[in-house]
């Protein structure tokens, strides 16, 4: 039995030093906790801030089931002040803490206030420094002052100390309405560190733009392989997307850059066709290569028969509205409405406007509606709201079903989709996507699709669905990006004057050794597509040009592919001879909008569409040809490695030439910013 003495005696004693090998079991029981925590797959609740009445009502809970010997009268009598009294002193003693990351840690008697988990950095660090902190003392510890915790805080890793005590504090008091040094200083919370710096509290965004990716077009043999053929292309969203990240302060990936994007972004004043019998014109230039003194561009102009206004058809338009959950920000859905806006605005009383949105699932806004109900359809426009999942297929589906429904003979009939391109609901594999849009443009129902926003951009499926649909895809960044499509642009964007509008160059192995084509990677065709009228391609609209541009090698020139030992000279054959003057000979086929038989234009290229010198070519060709430069040096493309920057910028300069719009100077701004950021890439 122990007597009085022994009590006090013990009394008397001070409290043992923990040996180092049981701290060293706790800590890594405790840390073996932790990591048990993190890493299941259980809910972790919510953010909100709970009430104060967790406490008491388990204690409640426990007092109510407990059997008493009394009679229930008196048990309730007695439990009511009981519990009232307890729940009073618990919530004075012990504070209800709001949030699981003001948890801290205590070490050693009266030890030093450490955070419970890091909001960054791996676990093993985590580990090393926790164990140097709980390092064995040869005695009790006093008291922590706040400077012995702030210079103890500051000896943890980065992101382990700032993060975990200043980060999670000042997070959750925000959410509470509460200061952080309020929350921080209660009995059971470490004093209220800095804020760690806003790269170690928050993560990157994944980024989950898709790009087809392409390899740059070879040089090719024009003996061995002396036909090129590519469906046209009028769409601008590269150029678009390769502005915004020059402005964000980084140069573009090479897949995002599709040079003749970039070309055909701008307005030329080439020669048109003189009525709509024979939509196109064709200007071809050979002149010399600012970048190679051994070869020379051939320079291929189209020009579209411009519309006028008068003879404008009816639209039957159907605006088909991404407002998914991923559309929730300002360059997104809102600049999306205001983009819609304008082109509302643009439309003549008798056009038709119908909007359909998809997120979860697909629904129709407004039904077919005539432009004189502007303020209608705005209203409409206005009201949308992002939220849910993106049903793309379904959306689709609907807004090309209300577009055959208002179906407008001889007019113009098209779906205009705008989105992120994040499809995630129905068919989202973009060879899924190919066919259902390949099946609806059987319906005579045209597509034009709008990009928006940056770190969901899929450009991948949007180039699908625009090629395959009868189609044109554009990227819009700004207000003024949404003016120039949809207003300044909008005869080209909605009325069309030819599809599957295909290009077919045959080159002269006498006049010309090699060529390659600048641009049009993802259009390419077989040759034997060109007269196949099964085979899909580009539309144009009313008054838009179009622009290709080959780099040709003479003969006689310095070549980058040998010549065959064994091989037949194309001079050969009757034509070989008959047409030896010849550089080229260009074929454009194409069917009339509502046509399913193509045509056939065709223009041989002589000397005597040759300039003498670069500066002789006209104010337009030099220009496209420095943007055509521009891309490719985006590119990183070997042609262009000798010609810098400032040569770009000297051709552009001299070329401007009339600019309403200002888009010619905002080219010498980005060809500017692309030299800064590359010099300082290197």
């Amino acid at each position: 039995m122990v007597d009085d003495d022994e009590l006090d005696l013990l009394r008397t004693m001070k409290t043992p030093v923990p040996r180092s090998e049981a701290k060293a079991r706790a800590l890594e029981a405790a840390l073996g906790a932790y990591d048990l925590k993190n890493s299941s797959a259980a809910p972790q609740g919510s953010e909100a801030p709970q009430r104060l009445t967790e406490r008491a009502r388990k204690l409640w809970s426990e007092i109510m089931n407990k059997k008493l010997m009394s009679a229930p009268a008196i048990a309730g009598l007695m439990a009511l002040p009981i519990a009232g009294y307890v729940t009073y002193y618990m919530m004075q003693e012990n504070p209800y803490r709001f949030g699981a990351d003001n948890d801290v840690a205590e070490t050693g008697g009266q030890g030093t206030l450490l955070p419970a988990k890091p909001a960054e950095g791996n676990t093993e660090e985590s580990r090393d420094a926790a164990t140097e902190l709980f390092a064995p003392e040869p005695a009790p510890a006093p008291p922590a002052t706040a400077e012995a915790v702030r210079q103890e805080m500051e000896a943890l890793p980065r992101g382990i100390g700032d993060a975990a005590s200043g980060a999670g504090t000042t997070l959750h008091a925000q959410k509470i309405g509460r200061s952080p040094t309020a929350l921080g200083e209660t009995k059971l919370s470490a004093p209220a560190q800095p804020s760690a710096p806003a790269d170690a509290l928050i993560a990157d965004e994944e980024n989950r733009e898709r790009f087809e990716e392409f390899k740059t077009n070879p040089v090719r043999s024009a003996l061995e392989d002396p036909v090129s053929t590519f469906s046209i292309d009028v769409d601008t969203a590269s150029y678009s997307f390769a502005r915004r990240s020059l402005k964000e302060g980084f140069l573009p990936q090479a897949d995002t850059v599709r040079v003749e994007e970039m070309i055909n972004y701008f307005p030329y004043d080439w020669k048109g066709p003189e009525d709509a019998a024979v939509p196109f014109n064709t200007t071809v230039t050979v002149m010399p290569t600012p970048w190679n003194d051994h070869t020379k561009l051939m320079h291929v102009a189209i020009k579209g028969y411009d519309v006028k206004p008068a003879t404008q058809p009816k639209a039957n338009l159907v605006f088909l509205i991404d407002v998914s959950g991923s559309m929730n920000s300002a360059d997104k859905l809102p600049l999306l409405q205001s983009a819609f806006r304008l082109l509302v605005n643009k439309l003549n009383p008798d056009d038709t406007v119908s909007i359909v949105t998809y997120a979860g699932d697909a629904g129709t806004v407004l039904m077919p509606t005539k432009a004189s109900e502007r303020d209608k359809i705005l209203s409409a426009i206005d009201n949308l709201r992002p939220g849910g999942t993106t049903a793309g297929e379904a959306g689709i589906k609907e807004a090309y079903r209300l577009a055959e429904q208002s179906f407008v003979k001889d007019g113009v009939n098209r779906v205009m989709l705008a989105t992120d391109g994040d499809f995630n609901v129905g068919q989202t594999d973009d060879d899924d996507l190919k066919r259902l849009i390949e099946e609806k443009r059987r319906s005579g129902v045209f597509l034009s699709v709008f990009g928006f926003g940056r770190g969901n951009l899929n450009d991948r499926m949007m180039q699908t669905i625009a090629q395959n649909g009868n189609g044109t895809a554009a990227y819009i960044d700004t207000l003024a990006e949404a003016e120039k499509v949809l207003v300044q642009d909008a005869s080209s964007t909605l009325f069309t004057i030819a599809k599957d509008v295909k290009i077919q160059v045959e080159f002269n192995p006498a006049a010309v050794s090699e060529y390659r084509l600048i641009g049009y990677e993802t259009r390419a065709l077989n040759r034997e597509d060109f007269n196949n009228d099964r085979v899909d391609a580009g539309e144009i609209g009313s008054g838009h040009s179009v622009t290709a541009i080959y780099e040709i090698t003479p003969k006689g020139a310095p070549q980058m592919i040998d010549d065959l030992r064994y091989g037949q000279a194309a001079t050969d054959n009757a034509a070989g001879i008959q047409n030896a003057d010849e550089y080229a000979f260009v074929k454009i086929r194409y069917k009339a909008p509502d046509g399913d038989a193509s045509k056939l234009i065709t223009t041989p290229v002589t000397a005597a569409n040759e300039v003498s010198s670069f500066d002789a070519a006209g104010t337009d060709q030099r220009f496209s040809v420095a943007v055509a430069a521009f891309g490719q040096k985006l590119r990183d493309t070997d042609a262009v490695a000798g010609m810098d920057w400032d040569r770009i910028i000297e051709i552009a300069t001299a070329a401007r030439g009339t600019d309403p719009f200002g888009y010619r100077s905002e080219f010498l701004s980005l060809a500017r910013l692309a030299s800064a950021l590359d010099g300082a890439k290197r």
